[in-house]
């Protein structure tokens, strides 16, 4: 194929996707004509709109795609997305069509390309890699799977030397990288509808692993198999960078890091949860290895501010509690209600969660069941598809997982229906978590929780 810099047009199928907006905004600054489809337009579609780039939300051939050359257009999709008519009319016409992460590896093979995997904590430890990278100002480049809150968006650049990338799993994508230094944060099985098993899915993140060069440095999280040599992080257990003495005042975390060769004392972190330690841990092995000193990590580990719909938490004067999360696998919605019991024991914890995709609910349901019997009242969503389609998966709907939770008071309900419920319900702190459209609630919720505190 040609050199990516030769096209001037560049058409995403999928634009809302949050991996593939990062690339939509990393050719948009290139100076680029970007265009796009999606089904859904959502917060961050209209975002993009606003930044210039035009987004059509019906599957439909017009005369902007009929005007397109295939000598000067490349076509980006996510394989997500199975069928369209518009993916079918630029292969019928000889296009070139790549993959999401096909482009994301060409873009970043002549960088030092910092590549994150693992089914959870990619997302959190990518940006806060990005966000370390920046306040050390390296010269960088970052693709993340989440909306910052330190530079408000999931792209940045900064340079080309280096490029901070989240290494996505799902479709074996992440194999199209050529990562430099990489993280594996977990392989616990998930995308069972891609590997069948959780033995294949181990298998793809070894081969992710072995794309890093000998003499680069590869960081796993201790008790991993990875099938070759790497150096080990860990949180409360020793390892080659590791963090201990956790204490916790208020809402913030200190804890100590330990090098091979010394230990630092006393970082400060805002984002809660040991698990976020272990990615604030190797987030610091990191950026020690590029060469940024203490006294900059330390000022920049108290100031990263997190990622949107990770645990974004709200505190109102009547004393309420407002959090928000993105997890949407049953070792992730563990993590953040377990997160939210151990920081508020005796508080009334209303959840709201959406299951993504039919095939993870019927694959992991008494693990989101287990979790989910955490709260004291649940209104459970109907299942956001996504890519599938209901058919194929009978029987397996959020009724059917409702009664696998342990809870006098629970319920199902539709999107739609569901801000008029959570306004009549009794709470202390309310969480809403999902990774589909159960977004589009954060707003209405804020205002209302900020409505009612303003009639106090």
């Amino acid at each position: 194929m040609k050199k990516l810099e030769t096209y001037q047009n560049f058409y995403f199928v999928g634009i809302g996707g949050i991996g593939m907006s990062a690339l939509a905004r990393y050719f948009h600054a290139s100076g680029k004509k970007v265009w796009g489809y999606d089904k859904t337009n959502t917060k961050l579609t209209q975002n993009l709109m606003n930044e210039g780039i035009d987004i059509v939300f019906e599957d439909l051939i017009d005369e902007r795609i009929t005007s397109l050359h295939k000598e000067d257009t490349l076509v980006i999709y996510t394989p997500a997305i199975k069928t369209l008519g518009i993916l079918d009319y630029f292969n019928q016409n000889q296009f070139e069509v790549l993959k999401r992460a096909k482009v994301l590896g060409l873009i970043t093979e002549n960088t030092d390309c910092i590549a994150v995997a693992g089914t959870h904590g990619k997302t959190t430890t990518s940006t806060l890699v990005a966000h370390l990278c920046k306040e050390a100002d390296l010269p960088f480049s970052c693709f993340l799977g989440g909306i910052s809150e330190n530079f408000k968006s999931n792209f940045l650049y900064n340079g080309s030397t280096y490029s901070v990338v989240e290494a996505d799993e799902y479709d074996r994508s992440f194999l199209n990288l050529s990562p430099d230094w990489a993280v594996v944060t977990s392989t616990d099985a998930d995308h069972l509808d891609i590997y069948g098993d959780k033995s294949h899915i181990e298998e793809g993140f070894r081969q992710f692993a072995a794309l890093v060069p000998e003499d680069k440095k590869l960081f796993v999280r201790k008790g991993i198999e990875i099938g070759r040599g790497h150096q080990t992080y860990a949180v409360n257990e020793p390892a080659d960078y590791y963090s201990d003495n956790l204490r916790m005042d208020h809402d913030k975390i200190y804890f100590d890091f330990h090098t091979p060769t010394e230990t630092v004392k006393d970082f400060v972190w805002e984002i809660p949860g040991i698990h976020n330690v272990e990615n604030a841990t190797v987030a610091l092995a990191i950026l020690h290895n590029l060469g940024a000193d203490f006294d900059t990590l330390k000022k920049a580990i108290a100031n990263f501010k997190g990622i949107k719909r990770r645990y974004t938490k709200h505190f109102y004067q009547n004393g309420k509690i407002y959090i928000d999360d993105y997890a949407h696998h049953p070792t992730e919605t563990n993590a953040v209600i377990s997160s939210i019991r151990t920081f508020y024991p005796d508080k009334k914890l209303l959840v709201v969660f959406q299951p993504h995709l039919f095939s993870r609910t019927r694959d992991f349901a008494d693990g989101f069941a287990e979790s989910l019997s955490q709260a004291d009242e649940l209104i459970l969503l109907d299942i956001y598809p996504a890519r599938e389609l209901q058919e194929n998966f009978e029987g397996v709907t959020s009724s059917w997982l409702l009664e696998k939770v342990h809870l006098e008071n629970k319920e199902v309900s539709a999107l739609s229906a569901a801000f008029e419920k959570i306004k009549e319900k009794d709470f202390d702190i309310l969480l809403t978590v999902g990774a589909g459209n159960i977004d589009t609630l954060y707003d209405p919720i804020c205002e209302w929780l900020n409505s009612v505190q303003s009639t106090m």
